[in-house]
């Protein structure tokens, strides 16, 4: 039986940059920080109802790129917050890639507003924004 989302790895080029964005920026909690194998380095980190693993490899990494459309893939990570325009900004003034400014969901039935940003990776990231009435 499915309990749940657990985690998504992601390979990133520098831990200490990638940890500044997604803890310090988007505001998640830094679970374990450790030595991994062949000396990358591993972090976990949560969103409070899922995490991620930043691996960083001792060979270095390349930057990320988009999923070319019709290709398999995953496009794009996203995450919720109370306000997609506060986040927005914070973002933009922290120097952040910003891809698109904050507009109405095109699938309203899920999500009211959405802006998109890159990590520090490249890789796309969406920033949602429930409605107030929409369930969690």
């Amino acid at each position: 039986m499915l309990r749940g989302f657990e985690h998504v790895g992601l390979t990133v080029r520098n831990i200490d940059r990638s940890l500044k964005f997604y803890v310090d920026l988007l505001g998640m909690s830094l679970v374990v920080r450790r030595p991994g194998l062949h000396g990358n380095e591993i972090a976990f980190v949560s969103t409070g109802n899922g995490m991620l693993e930043l691996v960083c490899p001792a060979t270095g990494a390349l930057l990320a790129e988009d999923v070319a459309e019709g290709r398999a893939g995953v496009r794009h990570l996203t995450f919720s917050f109370d306000s997609v325009d506060e986040t927005y900004r914070q973002l933009e003034e922290a120097g952040v890639e910003m891809v698109e400014a904050p507009r109405l969901a095109y699938n309203s039935d899920i999500v009211h507003k959405v802006a998109f940003c890159r990590d520090p990776d490249g890789v796309l990231i969406e920033l949602t924004e429930r409605s107030r009435n929409e369930p969690a």
